[in-house]
């Protein structure tokens, strides 16, 4: 709402955790530097813990992205957990297929141990991350330390990452618990940014946000943000992000420790709050003012200037009405805000120059805008393929190709005859697949641990939009996160000449083209051909990285190439902005 009157292009403070606005303070790089250390570490157990909002879970999305790619991952983020179902999420986090009807301790434990050999065998790590940790029960932390018991002579074979609230030390420094303490090989106790830190994380935050000008917050406002907070960065982001809605409100530029502090009243002391505003409420009054037009402004265009034919606004309140249940299945082109198809969008060669996807495009979008994708219905994840090659040929149209279904041959091997290849991961995340903002493949699995593979339509705040085949469904964040663990892939288009992964020192046509990309995203003028990958151009992808929120690690990639694309506006099919929220 505030944005374009800040000089903003996104918002600055949403406590999503979101690499890109990762701002990595001296304690944030130890800890991430102990996490690093700890998959090199030869096994045991690693442990994380901060206070709430501290940036545990952003710290480690970071991490996610940095480890080795001989290093498998299973990430728990649901704790509360029994010991028979630990042993079955973490086979299941690892692709073990255990029959249900043999299934028991030993069984998961002994395919465990099997899997884990066999990874050993072929140089590969194997890395079990349990997020907010402090909920695990005794119970299952005793089976943890059993599970680092699976070694070989020389090394562990599961590496553990414990992350939490402080209460998780307390909890292994408890009595019963001693063993498992003992193999605690590195342990980092995030505390809260100083005063300096936080003026710099909220300076931060907003140049990724697309400040260009001053800061809007006065030396005295900063001062006062960091001693309501106590520097945790989740309460920095709550902070910030009323006061700039309170500035905006009175229509000021800047943000005092005045607005600061009724701000701080409204967001972390409600009784305070309530005293403030029987004493003085301009500036509740004024955001009140803010968010009721707002919302008149966007009735009126739902109901109004969206769709002026005649009783179209009751037509429009009618179908709210009607229960979802009765909804009928939509096409997956006409979902909200459906990817263009390839006739939409120009197919890109090369470095990436080619202009922004037409107006018609958008046009289409708005008005697929108003087609609302039914619910998922009860056969669940059913609706959807289990054979991942007739998935591809769901995917591969939006980039003007399609898998020929004739031969055996690996879809993604078909692509590279097309000038496109294949991005696939274990380790993704929604924030991630935002980033990339890309129709992809997700693969999802059932309560029997059955794959099937969706296309992602769109991605909204609570509701993402999948399709199957020609039809789309709505579901739930919540929902997605129980079948969905990471995997996914998507398509893109390397430059002329890529053949593998641009590091330090590399030259020739791929590595122009990304000279070219960035000095297009730099507004510099096109480099001469012949460039090599140091010095200048090496600092100019060190910034591009940064400002992306990618690894900073001087090579360019997959991800490098896909989101200099998107910096630079080509066009390709992109995921909707958000699907609708009922």
């Amino acid at each position: 709402m505030y944005a374009s009157f800040f000089g903003l292009k996104h918002s600055p403070f949403s406590i999503a955790p979101d690499p890109r606005y990762l701002y990595m303070s001296e304690r944030h790089r130890e800890a991430l530097a102990h996490l690093l250390y700890g998959v090199q570490g030869g096994g045991g157990v690693v442990l994380l813990t901060g206070e709430i909002g501290a940036g545990k879970t952003t710290v480690c999305r970071c991490f996610l992205e940095q480890v080795p790619a001989d290093c498998q991952v299973a990430y728990i983020f649901n704790p509360q957990l029994t010991v028979p179902e630990l042993l079955q999420t973490v086979c299941d986090e690892f692709g073990i297929v255990v029959p249900p009807a043999s299934a028991s301790l030993k069984t998961y434990i002994d395919a465990l141990n099997a899997h884990l050999l066999a990874a050993h065998a072929k140089g590969r790590q194997c890395l079990l991350i349990i997020d907010e940790a402090q909920h695990l029960s005794a119970e299952v932390l005793e089976q943890l330390r059993l599970l680092t018991n699976l070694e070989t002579r020389e090394r562990k074979l599961l590496q553990i990452v414990l992350i939490g609230q402080p209460e998780l030390r307390t909890l292994l420094a408890g009595a019963g618990l001693e063993q498992l303490a003992q193999r605690v090989i590195a342990r980092y106790h995030l505390d809260a940014l100083t005063p300096p830190e936080t003026a710099a994380y909220v300076a931060h935050r907003l140049a990724v946000a697309g400040l260009a000008g001053p800061l809007p917050f006065d030396a005295a406002a900063l001062r006062r943000i960091h001693a309501s907070s106590g520097g945790v960065p989740r309460r920095i982001n709550l902070l910030c992000d009323r006061a700039l809605l309170g500035a905006f409100a009175e229509g000021r530029p800047r943000v005092g420790s005045r607005i600061v502090e009724r701000a701080a009243a409204e967001v972390f002391d409600a009784a305070a709050a309530a005293a403030r505003r029987r004493r003085s409420a301009p500036l509740v009054l004024g955001l009140a003012g803010v968010l009721g037009g707002a919302a008149l402004l966007g009735a009126g265009w739902m109901l109004g200037t969206h769709d002026r034919r005649p009783g179209a606004g009751a037509q429009a309140a009618a179908a709210s009405a009607a229960p979802h249940a009765s909804a009928v299945p939509v096409p997956a082109a006409q979902a909200s805000e459906a990817v263009a198809t390839a006739a939409s969008f120009a197919l890109v060669a090369g470095s990436a120059s080619a202009p922004v996807a037409p107006a018609a495009a958008a046009s289409q979008a708005a008005a697929a805008a108003a087609e609302l994708p039914p619910l998922l219905p009860t056969p669940g994840l059913a609706v959807f393929p289990s054979d991942e090659a007739q998935a591809w040929r769901t995917l591969a149209p939006l980039w003007g190709w399609q898998p020929s279904p004739a031969t055996a041959a690996d879809p993604c091997l078909q692509a590279r005859a097309q000038g496109l290849r294949c991005f696939r991961t274990g380790a993704g995340t929604l924030t991630q697949l935002r980033q990339l903002d890309r129709p992809a493949l997700l693969l999802l699995r059932d309560g029997d641990g059955k794959a099937r593979h969706a296309r992602l339509v769109a991605l909204g705040p609570q509701r993402a939009t999948l399709a199957a085949d020609d039809r789309a469904y709505a579901v739930s964040i919540d929902e997605l996160a129980q079948w969905w663990r990471g995997d996914f892939a998507t398509i893109w288009r390397p430059p002329d000449g890529y053949s593998r992964l641009l590091e330090p020192g590399a030259e020739g046509p791929a590595v122009d083209a990304l000279a070219q990309g960035l000095a297009q995203w730099r507004r510099e003028p096109p480099p001469p051909p012949g460039q090599v990958l140091q010095g200048a151009l090496a600092a100019n992808l060190a910034s591009f990285q940064l400002a992306q929120g990618l690894k900073v690690d001087g090579i360019a990639g997959p991800t490098t190439f896909m989101l200099l694309n998107r910096a630079l506006g080509v066009a390709e099919p992109h995921l909707a902005a958000g699907s609708p929220e009922r």
